[in-house]
């Protein structure tokens, strides 16, 4: 069963472009990290807010993850972060063309 990590937390920027400009070394490195599968970045301008939805092969991996994330993440001074784990419901989502693999 994957495991659905949702983070998120607020942002000054850089947004869109300069975000995809300043993140695309990080964005690779995350290729690297145990049992992850995909991510997709989010960004809100408006109300100044960045994350993530992950999705990793075992819980114990998306555990780990956002552990270190959430160290990287205090290190350019985000002090709080908002996550939240799920298990997913692969017979639904496959209904649904969820994407629940690389």
């Amino acid at each position: 069963m994957a495991y659905l990590l949702q983070v998120d937390f607020k942002h000054e920027g850089p947004f869109g472009d300069e975000m995809t400009t300043a993140f695309s070394d990080l964005a690779k490195s995350i290729n690297d990290e145990k049992g992850f599968l995909w991510k997709i970045w989010t960004e809100n301008k408006e109300t100044n807010e960045a994350g993530g939805i992950y999705l990793f092969e075992t819980k114990t991996d998306a555990e780990s993850y956002l552990t270190m994330h959430t160290k990287r993440l205090n290190g350019f001074g985000v002090t709080t972060v908002h996550a939240k784990l799920f298990e997913t419901n692969e017979a639904l989502t496959a209904i649904n063309q969820g994407p629940l693999s690389s």
